[in-house]
């Protein structure tokens, strides 16, 4: 199980890989037992995880209005989610550790905190220490966050609805696959409600759904050994905007639901203590909470350029172009 940024490139599909990711080995997580393996594991990655899945539920919409009848739109977005204080640590309890335990502070670097790295000793009978893995300070990356990129296609059907498509699937060297599917659905309320037709703003409800999987292997001198995340997002949201001239102010409220695991697959050996592990860790985590966005759109003839800051769990600036007509 080699470099962690081998597999967090691919999970979220974002990253170009550099030798900042090279800091976070799995490998430092074995070093104890499988249930130790995955208590740090679940501790360490949970924040990535968790705005990865939030990422899934951003770039749906930059405009409250709705085509008309197949009209169109192709829009690129690229989001950056910014992780909360409280994310960049996780507490370590000894108490729960089986073989090993955590030397001084008890507060480990996540994958997106300090690139310092923690200090595990062997429990009894064993001696040593090693060092765990640390993060990639993730303050130092252009604007503090993880990127997230999305591509979208949105096509005019009846009555003032939208029908939004996002995909993708690649199969890289090495067995690398990524697979990635996503469906919206807005639709203009405005029209619906007595007295607000002929209001000058836009109202529409939004529902978009995105899934997203994973894999990649760690050597090819172990094909069996892999790493594989599976996430799913869901997002619900009331959207508000104004046209003035080419340029238009949109605003959303809903709610985010998302979920993600994580498993790596193999037989794995530790040279140090020569124990062996077979599927050594599989861990979940979800997230959900409310949102609330706020953003512009310039559109001059067919392009279009708008950005947005998301409020929620995990706050999100998102930046995007694209084509639009009719």
């Amino acid at each position: 199980m080699k470099k962690l940024c081998t597999l967090l490139v691919l999970v979220s599909g974002l990253m170009a890989s550099n030798g900042t990711w090279a800091q976070g080995d799995l490998d430092q997580l074995l070093r104890g037992s499988q249930a130790d393996a995955n208590y740090l594991a679940q501790g360490y990655l949970e924040p990535v995880l968790n705005a990865i899945g939030s990422g899934l539920n951003q770039g749906w919409y930059n405009t409250a209005a709705n085509h008309k009848k197949f009209g169109f739109d192709l829009t690129i977005t690229a989001s950056s989610i910014q992780f909360p204080s409280e994310d960049l640590t996780y507490f370590v309890d000894n108490n729960k550790l089986q073989t090993i335990q955590i030397v001084g502070d008890p507060n480990a670097p996540t994958f997106v905190g300090s690139d310092v790295a923690p200090t595990y000793a062997y429990k009894a009978p064993l001696t040593g220490t090693f060092q765990g893995p640390p993060g990639i300070n993730v303050k130092d990356i252009p604007l503090g966050g993880l990127p997230m990129p999305m591509v979208n296609v949105g096509i005019g059907l009846l009555w003032n609805t939208d029908l939004k498509i996002r995909w993708a699937s690649v199969d890289a060297s090495g067995g690398a696959k990524v697979n990635l599917f996503g469906l919206a659905v807005q639709h203009d309320i405005k029209q619906h409600i007595p007295g607000l037709k002929e209001l000058p703003f836009d109202l529409s409800a939004l529902v978009g759904y995105t899934s997203f999987s994973s894999e990649v292997g760690f050597d090819p001198a172990f094909p069996d050994q892999k790493g594989k995340a599976d996430f799913s997002a869901t997002t619900i949201q009331g959207l508000i905007g104004k046209k003035f001239s080419v340029l238009t102010l949109y605003g959303g409220v809903g709610y985010n639901f998302s979920s993600g695991n994580f498993k790596a697959t193999g037989t794995y050996t530790d040279s140090t203590t020569g124990n062996t592990f077979t599927d050594p860790i599989n861990i979940s985590s979800s997230v959900s909470g409310p949102r609330f966005t706020g953003g512009l759109r310039l559109k001059l003839a067919v392009f279009t350029l708008h950005g947005d800051y998301t409020f929620q769990r995990y706050n999100t600036i998102t930046v995007g172009f694209g084509i639009a007509v009719r």
